[in-house]
């Protein structure tokens, strides 16, 4: 049984946002998931609670909510993490920070 963390996308068209789930490595991108652990908003966007001033200059940020302690367990039982959910771990301290390559 091979278990894989990966992207479930959801959203309209051009307006992208992405579960990151737990689920069968044979599983369908958006079937059923073991477990979400997390949520990805590729979107760039700007800080809410600042001044107009404030709010031009800030930077957009791209959003990413993980539950760390359960995707810590997911990659201790051996769950393989795909491409894009490797970058996010190791953006978030998960990962070890290698580069990931493929066979």
């Amino acid at each position: 049984m091979v278990v894989r963390i990966r992207l479930a996308r959801f959203g309209n068209k051009h307006q992208p946002f992405y579960n990151i789930v737990v689920a069968q490595a044979r599983s369908a991108r958006n079937s059923k998931p073991l477990e979400v652990i997390g949520t990805y908003n590729p979107i760039p966007q700007r800080p809410t609670n600042l001044s107009d001033e404030e709010a031009r200059s800030a930077r957009p940020y791209k959003e990413v909510s993980l539950d760390r302690s359960r995707a810590k367990y997911w990659i201790g039982v051996g769950a393989q993490p795909s491409d894009g959910v490797w970058r996010l771990l190791s953006l978030a301290g998960i990962g070890d920070g290698r580069t990931k390559t493929k066979n």
